[in-house]
């Protein structure tokens, strides 16, 4: 009994298997059925849309190809109207011709033949047009033809070929248009930066600033040049030594010459004598101590010009050390030209050129301040180093901006521009120093000789001071007395000669006169 009722249950389990492997299968096949049926319903539904998407475009083309073969009908047609026109007309001119007098007959005569001529002539021309129709005709089935071939090219391949062709066109429209602009871009700008050019310098009042050797010193009457040579012309010997400057004592009435080429020396010497004069108090220890007065007066009057001349620049946040460069160039010259007001120009020149450009003018002004400071002597500096590139690594060292910097040093092109400010600080030096009468090359060569003297002095060990004076044909050293005896001092005065002699060319003689002197000096208190 038990055996029995386990193969029942083992029978109906194999018999559920068996049943529920039919149902899957069934139902899988079902499935299979819907999806091919769902797949052929897509099929059918896109080719119908592409069959349909297929006429439309054919009809577009046959009703294009119609519109053509409409315009040419009616092309034809009107030289059918022409011809009937003129026709009409020869044949009302015959009947005319006709109607004449019998003297005309044989006249007339020879017309109607022409007329038959010419309708001779139409009616061929009439075969030819027919012919021609013929033609079109065949030309328009053939078009109709390759355009229904055409209609298989896809709506979208079409769109990227037309705006592909409409890139190409309108590329080479620009290409024309550009290439135009450029030509008159070139045809123009030569003659808007004379117009600039021409602005500017007519808007800046230029003057002449010519530096001379000598100053005159103007006195009430001539008892005072008595007192300014002094006992056996101590006193003259004294300012001499003391500032660097020939005094020239001659005749000309209620006037003393002072002459040197450093415009420095010359101001302290005229300021010096000015207050000895007004004093009355003349003698050498007196002069030495107004002469150290008088210095520190120049040195602070240097900075007041600085000072000044920024502020009428208008140029703001200046270092204290390029304020007083700036001042010291009122006592310098460039080729005869006074160093201050060239600057002054130039910054001048430089702004209005900048605004005129649409630069900053402010920065303009600044480059063109402070573009020949290396120029102004300093006892640091290299003299090897172009003026150019000194002053473009002082501009650096105080903080300038990159642009002031780089147009400093490139105005004489010793290095690369890198922007704008760069030419403009060129071309209004130029504008400056060029034009006629500003400078004068003989006058700059003079005073370089005079400073080549006086350097030659200074690479002896012992010397204090040297003074070139009467225009280069005597260099005064002045030693100092602990340093050098006095046999020391005539081998000194020998070996400058000679020095001289073998590294210098100049014309005539050059005196070379070392003073040495001893002073004994105790206070009583």
């Amino acid at each position: 009994m038990e055996m029995n009722t386990i193969v029942l249950i083992v029978g109906g389990i194999v018999l559920g298997f068996v049943i529920g492997f039919i149902i899957a299968k069934n139902q899988e096949k079902n499935n299979a059925s819907k999806l091919v049926k769902t797949a052929k319903n897509e099929a059918a539904s896109i080719i119908k849309e592409a069959n349909h998407e297929g006429e439309t475009i054919k009809k577009d083309k046959i009703l294009q190809a119609k519109e053509k073969f409409i315009e040419l009908k009616s092309e034809h047609e009107k030289v059918i109207l022409n011809r009937d026109k003129k026709m009409a007309e020869a044949e009302k001119r015959t009947r005319d011709k006709e109607s004449q007098t019998s003297s005309e007959l044989a006249r007339s005569k020879k017309l109607n033949v022409d007329v038959e001529n010419k309708i001779n002539d139409y009616n061929k021309r009439i075969v030819y047009l027919d012919k021609r129709k013929e033609e079109l005709e065949k030309l328009h089935k053939s078009q109709v033809q390759q355009l229904e071939v055409i209609s298989g090219l896809s709506a979208e391949d079409a769109k990227e070929q037309l705006i592909e062709s409409l890139k190409g066109e309108a590329k080479n429209d620009a290409m024309a248009y550009v290439r135009d602009k450029m030509e008159e871009a070139k045809m123009t700008s030569q003659q808007d930066a004379k117009k600039i050019i021409i602005n500017t310098i007519q808007r800046i009042g230029t003057e002449e600033a010519i530096d001379n050797c000598v100053s005159v010193f103007n006195i009430e009457s001539d008892d005072v040049k008595g007192r300014i040579i002094g006992r056996e012309g101590r006193n003259i010997r004294a300012i001499e030594s003391a500032t660097g400057v020939e005094i020239i004592v001659d005749d000309t009435p209620e006037a003393i010459i002072l002459s040197c080429f450093d415009s420095v020396r010359r101001e302290i010497a005229r300021l010096s004598l000015h207050k000895l004069v007004t004093d009355g108090r003349i003698h050498p220890a007196r002069i030495e101590e107004i002469v150290k007065k008088t210095k520190k007066q120049i040195d602070q009057e240097i900075i007041e010009v600085g000072k000044r001349t920024v502020i009428d620049l208008g140029i703001h946040g200046l270092h204290p050390e390029l304020i007083k460069m700036v001042g010291r160039m009122k006592y310098r010259s460039s080729y005869g030209q006074n160093l201050l007001q060239h600057s002054r120009e130039v910054a001048k020149l430089c702004g209005v050129m900048a605004a005129e450009l649409g630069l900053n003018s402010k920065l303009a002004k600044r480059a063109g301040l402070l573009h020949d400071i290396g120029k102004v002597p300093d006892a640091e500096a290299d003299m090897e180093t172009p003026h150019a590139i000194l002053g473009m690594q002082w501009a650096e060292k105080h903080g300038e901006k990159p642009e002031v910097c780089n147009a400093i040093g490139a105005h004489h092109d010793e290095i690369e521009m890198v922007s704008l400010l760069s030419p403009i600080i060129q071309v209004c030096d130029a504008i400056s120093g060029a034009r006629p009468g500003a400078r004068r090359q003989v006058l700059d060569s003079y005073i370089q000789r005079l400073k080549d003297l006086e350097d030659i002095a200074f690479g002896f060990t012992g010397v204090k001071k040297a003074y070139a004076i009467q225009a280069g044909r005597e260099l005064r050293v002045i030693v100092e007395s602990e340093k050098v005896n006095d046999d020391k001092a005539s081998q000194l005065s020998f070996e400058i000669s000679q020095k001289i002699q073998t590294d210098m060319t100049y014309p005539g003689q050059v005196k070379v006169t070392v003073i040495r002197e001893t002073r004994a000096v105790n206070i009583a208190k």
